[in-house]
């Protein structure tokens, strides 16, 4: 088994790249700096050239509320450069495993969204992921399609990092209460993925950490975790106005990883706790 991973430099790919290498899995990560993959020739020339027996696709357009101003860009990444993954797995034979997101739902309800309803995405990066998905579904056989939301880790910049900055420039801060959703931090994530490329269950699944909350509530475990004194104040949605509309439901059913035989990811504040003494304590 050897694994390419895209999108190696990033806050996804940095720890997958390590966690495949601590399990001594021949693999490859590479970025923009190996190829392009919005360029169809160089990415057919590297794939063929490496000719991995697995493709993990993290390399991604991310930047949300950027993405309503750069929808071309954003376009060209993550669906024309998805796409010619895909087709370079179709002639090679490799397994895909493609990361997704909560972004392709839209949000409506209290329910938990299941890996086969239906998404609607409500911004451009939701609906580009979307269209990544839609050509693996078409093209491929050999397939993982993993949902995730809200993740953090070591490297990259994320919500428990800027909470962090704020928390020691400010005493009061105000936080969204109304969208609600499932932190995901990477080393767990990471050790999910690795046990799924080695398998032939292939499917869309969702993986998140255990626990719902709301970025109010991940707010106030982040600084009481990290001993800061700060006053979260919980406001709604409209008041805090983005160029990108969120979902406001970002629940994700994990049944299918349990029916499949996968281990759900640990509870949220515990990935929480560890991420802090692991990856930011450490740090500093």
């Amino acid at each position: 088994m050897k694994v390419l991973v895209t999108g190696a430099k990033g806050q996804l790919g940095s720890d997958l790249l390590l966690c495949l290498q601590e399990r001594k899995i021949p693999c490859l990560g590479v970025d923009r700096d190996e190829f392009d993959i919005t360029d169809t020739k160089a990415t057919k020339r590297f794939l063929t050239e490496y000719h991995p027996d697995a493709v993990i696709h993290c390399a991604a357009y991310t930047k949300v509320d950027q993405a309503e101003q750069e929808a071309e860009l954003c376009y060209k990444i993550n669906v024309e450069g998805t796409k010619n993954i895909v087709q370079v797995c179709k002639i090679l034979g490799s397994k895909m495993l493609y990361l997704s997101t909560d972004y392709v739902f839209s949000g409506t309800g209290e329910n938990f969204y299941r890996p086969l309803d239906t998404p609607s995405p409500l911004n451009v990066y939701g609906k580009t992921k979307y269209e990544g998905e839609r050509h693996i579904l078409a093209e491929l056989e050999q397939y993982f399609i993993v949902r995730v939301s809200w993740i953090f880790g070591k490297n990259g910049s994320n919500f428990v990092k800027t909470m962090l900055r704020l928390g020691k420039e400010h005493k009061e801060i105000n936080v969204v209460q109304d969208q609600i959703g499932s932190p995901t931090y990477t080393k767990d994530l990471v050790s999910l993925l690795c046990d799924m490329i080695m398998t032939q269950k292939y499917g869309i699944y969702h993986a998140t950490n255990e626990g719902i909350c709301s970025w109010a509530e991940f707010a106030k475990e982040i600084f009481k975790q990290a001993g800061l004194s700060v006053t979260v104040n919980p406001i709604l949605t409209s008041q805090y106005p983005t160029k990108a509309v969120r979902p406001m439901n970002s629940r994700l059913s994990k049944e299918c990883l349990t029916k499949e035989g996968f281990e759900r990811l640990p509870a949220w504040e515990n990935a929480l706790k560890r991420y802090l003494e692991e990856d930011v304590i450490k740090k500093n």
